[in-house]
């Protein structure tokens, strides 16, 4: 068990902590457009619903 704490826990902080820096510093080499944050699009609704579209089970609670 001295094993484990002395050598295999540190090294899987280790790669977990070096997997991370470089996912995080791949960004560098993705060409401009992918390397910005994604875009936020505001939802249209198309239509409103109504009681009569919920399930029975939903319909009964709403009345």
């Amino acid at each position: 068990m001295a094993i484990f704490r002395q050598y295999i826990a540190p090294l899987l902080v280790v790669l977990v902590f070096v997997f991370a820096l470089v996912a995080v510093s791949a960004r560098i080499f993705l060409p401009s457009d992918m390397a910005a944050p994604a875009p936020i699009e505001e939802v249209q609704v198309t239509s409103q619903r109504t009681p009569t579209d919920l399930p029975p089970a939903a319909h009964n609670l709403a009345s």
